[in-house]
Order: structure tokens, then C-alpha cells, then sequence
């Protein structure tokens, strides 16, 4: 059973995956022609980096806490 409810979610996840392709496929057909500015390119690749940079930090929270065992004495009294 386990076997069987891991395959349906690894499914359903390619499914997802193949679509929002889709999708971004579909926008960047539909902007073909729009010009980007500098200002335009300098705000995407900040915000790249931030998200990239929150994700690092959260991680790294999430693997310092493991680490030292914050984890294991979440939700005893």
C-alpha cells in the first residue's frame, strides 16, 4: 500500500512539474516582442538573489536545529 501511495505522489508531482512547464512555456511565447529595461533586469536578478538567500538562510535554520536536537523536544511538555 505505502509502495502504491508513493508512485501516486511522484505522479501527481511530474504532473505538476509538466504543467507549470507548460504554463512558462506559454508566457514566454506570449512576451515575445516586450522589452525588458536594465532597471527591469537589476530588479529580477535582486530578487533572485534574495529568494535565493532566504532559502539558503531558512535551510540552514532548519539544519542547525535538527542538529542540535531543537527538534526533538518540539511539542513535549
Amino acid at each position: 500500500m505505502r509502495m502504491r501511495a508513493d508512485r501516486l505522489l511522484i505522479l501527481v508531482l511530474v504532473l505538476l512539474l509538466l504543467a507549470s512547464a507548460a504554463v512558462a512555456y506559454w508566457l514566454w511565447r506570449e512576451l515575445d516582442g516586450v522589452a525588458i529595461s536594465e532597471e527591469g533586469w537589476l530588479a529580477l536578478a535582486g530578487g533572485v538573489a534574495a529568494t535565493l538567500l532566504l532559502g539558503i538562510a531558512l535551510m540552514t535554520l532548519v539544519y542547525q536545529s535538527h542538529k542540535r536536537g531543537f527538534d526533538e523536544r518540539a511539542g513535549h511538555d
